[in-house]
């Protein structure tokens, strides 16, 4: 009972636990994974404008298990991310659009001019 009334208050507790191991799989990346991930994981996060926490806790997953795969098959960073680091992040969130916020606001508006706009034709 005590439980359900915390998470009403501060969201999943079993989001912020795989939160926290997503974090920890980061933290336990050899060195050079580890600090491109930490920079991915970054920008992914202010920039991707991912809001539903079920879509964001796949998204980290993937990007964990893309760089552990990497780290063990002794991958090169460079050969993750290729040339342009940002390019591959926007490509890499570009599998995540149904949590972004800016897709309800861009659906939001569509439907607001189309609204307006009903008896135009």
């Amino acid at each position: 009972m005590a439980a359900k009334w915390i998470e009403t208050i501060t969201g999943s507790l079993d989001d912020k636990k795989a939160y926290r191991q997503y974090k920890a799989r980061l933290e336990a990346l050899p060195g050079k994974y580890r600090t491109a991930a930490k920079g991915l994981d970054r920008y992914v996060i202010y920039a991707g404008g991912v809001s539903q926490p079920d879509v964001m806790l796949k998204m980290l997953d993937d990007l964990a298990t893309l760089f552990e795969q990497a780290a063990a098959d002794g991958t090169p960073v460079s050969a993750i991310v290729g040339d342009d680091p940002v390019e591959f992040a926007e490509t890499f969130l570009a599998n995540y659009t149904d949590g972004q916020w800016q897709n309800k606001e861009k659906q939001r508006l569509a439907d607001a001019i189309g609204e307006a706009t009903a008896d135009e034709h």
